[in-house]
């Protein structure tokens, strides 16, 4: 899959909700591994914000993230409906220090998004796949977030209030494309308890009944609500008995529910790649998506590139008998068994490491390892096979070893194991010459990288 941005750009306009400013939000097409970034328009030298969980420096009633001490909240929104689209790059430029908050959901983020479209980019999309169970917990609110090794995305929430109106909620979301349908309308909810603390706290300035779900479930006396709705600058309501207090019906029994999966996905758009995991998420929050978001994160910049999956139970793309029709090696320098994934940049080899390997008799007899240059070797016949496939009759071809650099061995591979070569090109394919990246793990260990040229040239 090939990274997206959007074809045209596109912007809102609306309150801010803690600032209660009239705020514009323009969305931008941005160039290839880019990822998401707000820009502040309004401060001089226009500073740019990477939204990257290590850059969220609160979570009090939205997610914040910060360059120093420029800021931009309320981002969860609209990264999470550019994140069930599939944007891979987008720059946000707002004039004011947080995103608009609309309708309180990520609605007309979503129809804005399908009405300018995607554009494909050159680069591959680069996932985050979860490999083993990660787990966050909050002892002090008992909010806890679980991600489990999955093929796809899929999310699902449970959320418990001590309220008589707002209890138990349970919320799911197994296809990100039914996002739009199932999630983005849900609105954004606040109880009118909470109301007061928030504005001495000096937030939620812009919030009104048009902007989220309020909810009334403790008795207050009407003269306390009317100073409230003075506090906020709205109208009086009589409110009498226990409930949602707006005119506007609530759009599902668990709309609250819904919009705090929402937030869940939004938060997880700040690990910067497309997750490949199941997110179980129990009361869940900005604070504790975050932690989650930072974890992963952590994960991501110690990889350059994640390990490929393995599934020895599917069949290859080519097995051990069209890798010889491509390649013109035979025992025992053949040293690629299967390929197992392939694009138009990319290329994903087997070599099931024996114990029978000829180079093992004297290399070493009491202690076998595979030979460095046989695990360039085969990265390099891994790299010729997405070579030839840029060609008609690729077995009339050859791959010939021109320049090789940056060699890094990082851990010996030994009789049992087995090498996952993972090859891409770095350059176009020019005048018959490649450069490629090359990468061998075992298990989801990099035993060996290098960057090599090879030149395709007709056989005689």
């Amino acid at each position: 899959m090939k990274q997206l941005t959007l074809k045209e750009s596109f912007a809102v306009r609306g309150k801010g909700l803690h600032t209660g400013l009239d705020i514009e939000a323009t969305f931008l097409p941005a160039p290839e591994n880019h990822g998401y970034a707000f820009q502040r328009t309004d401060v001089e030298g226009m500073p740019v914000i990477q939204a990257v969980a290590e850059n969220v420096v609160n979570t009090n009633r939205g997610t914040v993230i910060a360059n120093g001490e420029v800021t931009v909240s309320t981002i969860e929104h609209c990264m999470a409906a550019l994140y069930a689209a599939g944007v891979d790059n987008v720059l946000v430029q707002v004039n004011g220090a947080e995103v608009p908050i609309l309708d309180g959901s990520a609605d007309e983020f979503v129809k804005k998004i399908q009405e300018v479209g995607l554009v494909e980019q050159a680069a591959d999309k680069e996932f985050f796949v979860v490999r083993n169970k990660i787990e966050v917990y909050d002892e002090a609110s008992g909010a806890k977030v679980v991600v489990l090794p999955d093929d796809e995305f899929s999310v699902d929430v449970k959320i418990n209030y001590d309220s008589p109106v707002l209890g138990n909620q349970y919320a799911t979301l197994e296809n990100i494309k039914d996002f739009g349908k199932e999630i983005a309308p849900s609105r954004t909810f606040v109880f009118v308890r909470e109301i007061e603390q928030l504005v001495k706290a000096n937030l939620i300035k812009g919030g009104d009944l048009d902007n989220a779900i309020v909810i009334y479930d403790t008795p207050l006396g009407q003269e306390h609500l009317d100073s409230i709705a003075d506090m906020m600058g709205a109208p009086r309501i009589h409110v009498s008995q226990y409930g949602f207090i707006n005119e506007k019906p609530l759009r599902w029994d668990n709309e609250p529910a819904r919009h705090k999966l929402l937030d869940v996905i939004g938060d997880i758009a700040l690990i910067g790649r497309p997750l490949k995991g199941r997110v179980l998420a129990t009361r869940p929050g900005h604070s504790i998506n975050t932690s989650l978001a930072k974890e992963l994160r952590r994960d991501v910049k110690r990889m350059d590139v994640i390990a490929p999956v393995y599934n020895p139970n599917k069949a290859p793309l080519m097995d051990n008998i069209e890798v010889r029709k491509h390649l013109p090696h035979r025992f025992p320098f053949l040293l690629v068994d299967k390929i197992i994934d392939k694009g138009d940049q990319y290329i994903v080899g087997v070599k099931n490491v024996t114990n029978d390997e000829p180079f093992f008799q004297g290399h070493f007899p009491d202690e076998p390892i595979m030979p460095g240059v046989l695990i360039i070797e085969a990265m390099a016949q891994t790299g010729g096979l997405l070579v030839l496939s840029t060609v008609e009759e690729s077995e009339r071809y050859s791959t010939y070893f021109m320049k090789i650099d940056n060699v890094k061995f990082r851990q010996k591979v030994i009789p049992g194991d087995t090498l996952i070569f993972h090859v891409s090109f770095l350059t176009e394919l020019r005048r018959g010459c490649a450069m490629m990246k090359g990468r061998a793990f075992v298990g989801e260990k990099l035993v060996c990288e290098a960057e090599f040229m090879a030149q395709i040239i007709k056989n005689k």
